[in-house]
């Protein structure tokens, strides 16, 4: 870790993840608050996925309903590819994407993972790091053919409060994706099995007329599959 800002091995060390085997993979369960559009009621979900990081990996289902209509959606990163579904009452496809750009924002989401729920996995040749200052830094992760990078900010106790993007991309509408900055603030951090972990956190798109918060995640569970 010798690498590494000081702020970020004060995070590590915070939670916990010195001296603990690295995890090879991860299973997270969320209940969320989804926002189709500022000033929409929220869409009450629940969600569950699985982060691998040997090969990087990302699998997350979420279920959700609005007006008693059931939604399902499916976010997969496999390697270098990734795509995006949802179906309506389980019948009606409404989204089917996979692209370069998706690809590049699901990175995004799995950069975002690791540093806040896998902090041991952040020693990893794939990733480079320089210093902001003593509270906050930058990262870049390179898989493949696809670079991005984040901003991470810390408070003086070494909990990791907030991570922000200019690399990821919100789908529009009309189908299109638009770069925009996008931010994820945590909070409320507890203890999992001597780790240490935020379980409040929002998602925020910075649009040039306001941030939109799109989603309020609250952890149910976590848990961690770790090498010998």
């Amino acid at each position: 870790t010798a690498h590494l800002p000081a702020c970020v091995q004060k995070y590590l060390e915070y939670t916990g993840a010195i001296g603990k085997s690295n995890p090879q993979n991860v299973c997270i369960e969320f209940d969320a608050e989804m926002y189709r559009k500022p000033g929409d009621k929220p869409m009450k979900s629940n969600s569950v996925q699985y982060n691998f990081y040997g090969s990087y990996s990302r699998l997350f289902f979420m279920r959700a309903s609005m007006m008693g209509i059931p939604f399902r959606a499916l976010h997969l990163y496999i390697k270098e590819l990734a795509g995006f579904q949802v179906k309506v009452a389980e019948l009606i496809k409404v989204i089917d994407i996979s692209s370069d750009e998706l690809t590049k924002a699901e990175t995004v989401t799995l950069l975002n993972d690791m540093c806040i729920f896998a902090p041991g996995s952040l020693v990893d040749d794939r990733l480079t790091w320089s210093e902001a200052d003593s509270l906050s830094a930058r990262v870049t992760l390179t898989n493949g053919n696809f670079v991005v990078s984040a901003v991470l900010y810390f408070n003086e106790s070494g909990e990791l409060i907030n991570f922000m993007s200019d690399d990821r991309s919100a789908l529009q509408d009309d189908g299109t994706m638009k770069q925009i900055r996008w931010t994820t603030p945590v909070s409320a951090y507890k203890d999992f099995g001597g780790r240490k972990v935020p379980t409040l956190g929002k998602t925020i798109w910075h649009y040039p007329e306001g941030e939109f918060t799109y989603g309020v995640f609250t952890l149910k569970s976590i848990k961690y599959n770790v090498s010998d």
